[in-house]
């Protein structure tokens, strides 16, 4: 650990949380130099829904490097990512009777979201964006000029040029309807917010602490947006590939997005993100939006081998019941320590539990980690211990995890 203390930038952050030295990882554990074996409740930050170093991708990537296959190639064709687009047409678009363009962004989700800004203020020619209060989108200026959390705003000096925040469903309590309030401000030429070019919305918020927008909501906001002639973005970085059970987070919504953002688990552990564009809106100029790694061929092999998993439900069907087993657990831990006045909430496999008491959260966090359990916090006072566990997870690994997780609270509890 010393060179990397002397060496890396202070900038560095999960390290403080998960201070040791990892070397092998399979599934859902992950293993460090001296062999001790910790349960990833983490993932990745989202990035390992199919698990650390899945065999079918193990495979692919080795027989397509031992054959000197291309792996850098900017945005010209290659079979790699013929195969791909195949294979998401045929097991993602087709099956859901969607139509959408493919771009290939920069390697990570911010880089989805620039490319999907861009493009909504060029197609609508208005430059204003809306996004909703403890919303992340990336950090990048314009990633970051829609995201949320104060504390990524707080050294960047930068302006948020152009971008309204307004309140997320529930922001104020059940009882206030979100959308109605939007649409004042919308249609009133005297609320100072202009109509924008997009609104951009995740359907659960994942740093922002596990909020979950209804049915309701997000069905009116994109007839508000219809309404309006404004884009709808559904930022999927997170919570799609496969998070919430199905591969979209809105499939049994009833939505349509103009526009999808997605990255992290699509490329089974490397950099690769995509934004899904209705195609009467794919209205780029040939290099008009451009980057040096928008064509990930080692991605493409991997998630061309990851999409088998949606042939059929039964991954569906397996999140669906881990789920369970998760909300039972969380929920009992809750019920047990009414001081706490926890909260859990989620849906399929991303799941927080809201510990209200200052700092209390960060503390489970770090005595689950002493019990070799990766979990970590979110929320804009990181109140929220976050559960991101790989799908693939096995059952009795879950449970392991769970109850290691409750031990965790109940000694901090006592501590405290």
């Amino acid at each position: 650990m010393n060179i990397i203390e002397y060496l890396e930038s202070n900038v560095r952050s999960y390290i403080h949380s998960f201070h040791a030295v990892f070397d092998i990882a399979e599934g859902a554990v992950i293993y460090d130099e001296q062999g001790n074996e910790y349960i990833d409740f983490f993932a990745g930050a989202g990035v390992l829904n199919y698990g650390h170093n899945n065999p079918k991708v193990i495979k692919a990537w080795i027989e397509y490097l031992q054959n000197n296959r291309i792996v850098h190639s900017l945005d010209k064709a290659t079979v790699a990512k013929r195969n791909f687009l195949q294979k998401f047409l045929d097991t993602i678009l087709v099956p859901r009777n969607l139509e959408y363009k493919l771009q290939f962004t920069g390697p990570t989700g911010t880089n989805a979201v620039e490319a999907a800004l861009k493009l909504a203020r060029m197609v609508k020619k208005r430059s204003n964006i809306i996004a909703f209060t403890n919303g992340y989108h990336g950090l990048t200026m314009g990633s970051l000029a829609i995201t949320g959390n104060q504390f990524y705003h707080d050294q960047a000096y930068s302006l948020r040029i152009n971008v309204d925040h307004v309140p997320f469903d529930g922001y104020f309590g059940k009882d206030v309807d979100t959308i109605n309030y939007l649409r004042k401000l919308l249609i009133d030429p005297g609320s100072g917010i202009e109509i924008p070019a997009a609104i951009i919305v995740e359907t659960i918020q994942g740093e922002g602490g596990i909020n979950i927008a209804s049915e309701t909501w997000l069905k009116k906001l994109q007839a508000l947006c219809r309404e309006l002639n404004i884009l709808f973005i559904i930022d999927d970085i997170q919570v799609g590939n496969g998070r919430t059970g199905t591969f979209f987070s809105f499939e049994k919504i009833g939505i349509l997005p103009d526009m999808i953002c997605l990255s992290k688990s699509i490329g089974g552990g490397l950099p690769m993100a995509l934004l899904l564009i209705r195609p009467e809106l794919d209205q780029w100029l040939p290099g008009k939006h451009t980057g040096t790694f928008r064509g990930n061929n080692l991605a493409f092999v991997a998630a061309t081998e990851l999409l088998g998993y949606w042939e059929n439900d039964d991954l569906t069907k397996a999140v669906e019941y881990k789920s369970k087993i998760i909300q039972k657990s969380l929920q009992k831990l809750a019920d047990e320590l009414p001081e706490l006045q926890m909260q859990a909430r989620g849906r399929g496999m991303i799941w927080g539990l809201e510990m209200p008491k200052e700092g209390f959260a960060k503390q489970v966090s770090t005595r689950a980690f002493e019990k070799k359990i990766l979990v970590e916090t979110c929320g804009s006072n990181s109140q929220v211990v976050k559960f991101l566990p790989p799908l693939i997870i096995e059952e009795e690994v879950l449970n392991i995890g769970l109850n290691k997780l409750s031990e965790a609270v109940r000694e901090v509890f006592a501590e405290n």
